[in-house]
């Protein structure tokens, strides 16, 4: 069930994550879809009183007690208001909208997680989905690439389950100096180097990507190579969409709308729609 109007929701907390970006934790009523019925993938409408609204992708656990987590980077006139936002401040959510990744396809394979800069945002509400029913999956696989390490969002989250042995972890920053000081494994290549040394069954894994779209090619590309079908290959549009509920049509792609028809589309279902990926 969806809620497409917005209801009160409360900020509990806000905690910064890099210089530019914040993990907001929000609460509305206990039960309400907009909290407890999305799918990793899928985002919500954040609104501010007499300031607009914007499309968030969901970061956390669907959770029956109302609590809701978003990861904000603040670069517009909406997140901007948000930077100066104190607990207690009283905002607007409606959602879940959109179509998020086929968790039941996924049943039985081994997952490769690609994430670039705020896409590991959406992604690690996938993440944790996975993580919380391990036993129906392979390798959980997660390349992550940033500009640098201090834009790796959770960092500390994810060498925890990389240190338990939930998670196989590669890093990649875009700059030599600063690996130096980073953390273990990580290394100065884009992502795209990161898929290439890796070694995968593409007959028994799928893939789910959220980054910057100058990547999507070469990545889509490498995962062919190796003989992954595009029917399990994921990636997220969310970078396109604006309105969030297919009334702008900014978020087109061919015939699709992002906020409609996505954001998570199967290469399968891009075939053939120009600049799709880019």
């Amino acid at each position: 069930m969806v809620s497409a109007l917005p209801v009160p929701a409360v900020i509990k907390s806000i905690r910064p994550l890099t210089t530019d970006t914040s993990l907001f934790m929000l609460h509305t009523e206990p039960g309400h879809p907009v909290a407890s019925s999305f799918l990793p993938g899928q985002f919500l409408e954040l609104s501010l009183p007499g300031v607009g609204a914007i499309p968030v992708s969901y970061c956390g656990y669907p959770s029956a007690d109302g609590s809701i987590e978003l990861c904000i980077r603040h670069v517009g006139h909406v997140t901007a208001s948000l930077k100066v936002a104190l607990p207690g401040d009283a905002v607007g959510v409606s959602g879940p909208f959109g179509r998020g990744f086929p968790l039941l396809s996924f049943a039985g394979q081994d997952l490769l997680l690609i994430a670039g800069g705020l896409g590991m945002a959406p992604l690690r509400s996938l993440l944790l989905e996975l993580l919380k029913h391990s036993e129906l999956f392979g390798r959980l696989i997660l390349l992550y690439g940033a500009r640098e390490t201090g834009a790796l969002l959770f960092l500390e989250e994810l060498l925890e389950f990389k240190k338990r042995g939930a998670i196989e972890l590669h890093l990649g920053v875009d700059h030599p100096d600063f690996c130096l000081v980073g953390p273990p494994d990580c290394r100065v290549a884009l992502l795209p180097a990161l898929l290439d040394r890796l070694d995968i069954d593409p007959g028994r894994s799928s893939a789910a990507i959220c980054g910057p779209p100058v990547v999507y090619p070469q990545l889509v590309s490498s995962l062919r190579l190796q003989g992954m079908s595009d029917d399990r290959i994921h990636l997220s549009l969310e970078r396109r969409m604006k309105c969030g509920v297919g009334r702008c049509g900014h978020c087109a792609v061919g015939t699709l709308l992002c906020c409609v028809d996505g954001p998570v589309f199967s290469n399968e279902d891009l075939a053939g729609i120009e600049g799709a990926l880019t």
